[in-house]
């Protein structure tokens, strides 16, 4: 990212006024890499050892001191993609120091040293039987999205900088369901591996409520107050209008995405990783990019008309993860211990 900073930023069709600040963008967040795996790490680990709230706690406070960079740098210091890329990659890190000293000052429920860091075939064995799949689907359904990000791109710089802009608002909006998907794996794996496969789906069907209240939430706040949200990070009424109509169909995903991310979360928990993976790529080659590509060519173009191809292929996994529930009724006794 930090060496092909400007093809990458061809590729996505960045719009000739801003392709400066988009490889400046890409270019930073690139070398901020690190410290996004240690984030991603760290919060694991907590995770894996019960606590969701310390990691809960630590990407809430990243996210007020993104939109407190943002503020400062972008919106203060008029330091445009480099300020917001910059303030992205400072929350992050603060979220990783905050956690580093939490965990150094907890009592683990394991002995651990440097003795204890070596290779060991079997473990890494399994880690990548159940990993691989996860990790390919992020990567391909984020190509997809990217594949959106380039649609919009070419229809010209306004509607650039207002997906910019919701991007921004989305990020805090799917925290929750997020958040959910990750501790619910953790969750179930625990539950999973000690048999009791009736508590393991119960956490499926509380999460989805619970998930699903900070959805209708979501959802109001997003479909109804977009321009008091976009209004945060841009001053311009037409991107932030253009923001607005794109951030409607993510409005809609928001109740969508309280079922999907909990089922997700679920079946990585059963180590089901491969259905995850294929229903992942299922939603986002066959619904979201011919979907979201199809829609940029119908006149006059519209962003919430492309945003739909989002909650659109939310719709279709769901139905895909219903079915494997189906399946996996009958592979488990969900009624006993």
């Amino acid at each position: 990212m930090v060496l092909f900073a400007a093809p990458f930023s061809g590729a996505l069709h960045a719009p000739e006024e801003a392709f400066d600040q988009t490889a400046a963008y890409v270019r930073i967040c690139g070398a901020g890499c690190i410290v996004i795996t240690a984030y991603n790490l760290i919060g694991s680990i907590f995770r894996g050892m019960g606590d969701s709230i310390t990691p809960l706690v630590a990407v809430l406070i990243a996210c007020v001191v993104n939109i407190a960079g943002d503020l400062f740098l972008v919106a203060g210091l008029h330091m445009g993609s480099a300020g917001a890329a910059i303030a992205t990659v400072a929350a992050q890190a603060v979220s990783v120091i905050l956690s580093l000293l939490i965990i150094s000052r907890k009592q683990l429920p394991f002995k651990f040293s440097r003795r204890n860091i070596r290779l060991n075939r079997k473990i890494i064995s399994r880690i990548f039987r159940l990993g691989a799949p996860v990790a390919l689907q992020d990567t391909l359904v984020g190509f997809s999205f990217l594949f959106i990000l380039a649609v919009i791109n070419s229809i010209g710089l306004i509607a650039s900088a207002g997906v910019g802009v919701a991007e921004k608002v989305c990020a805090f909006v799917m925290l929750v369901p997020s958040a959910f998907m990750q501790s619910m794996s953790a969750f179930v794996a625990q539950n999973v591996g000690a048999e009791k496969y009736r508590r393991a789906r119960q956490s499926l069907r509380y999460g989805i409520q619970v998930s699903f209240i900070f959805g209708v939430l979501m959802f109001y706040l997003v479909f109804f107050h977009g321009m008091t949200l976009g209004g945060i990070f841009s001053k311009d009424r037409e991107v932030v209008s253009a923001g607005v109509e794109y951030l409607k169909a993510y409005g809609i995903d928001c109740l969508l995405t309280a079922f999907l991310f909990c089922f997700i979360g679920f079946f990585n928990g059963f180590g089901l990783t491969r259905f995850v993976m294929v229903q992942g790529l299922i939603g986002a080659f066959l619904i979201r990019v011919p979907g979201s590509f199809l829609m940029s060519k119908v006149q006059p173009v519209s962003l919430f008309r492309i945003g739909l191809a989002i909650p659109a292929s939310t719709v279709v996994q769901i139905v895909l993860c219903f079915v494997c529930m189906h399946w996996l009724k009958k592979q488990y006794n969900f009624r006993k211990e």
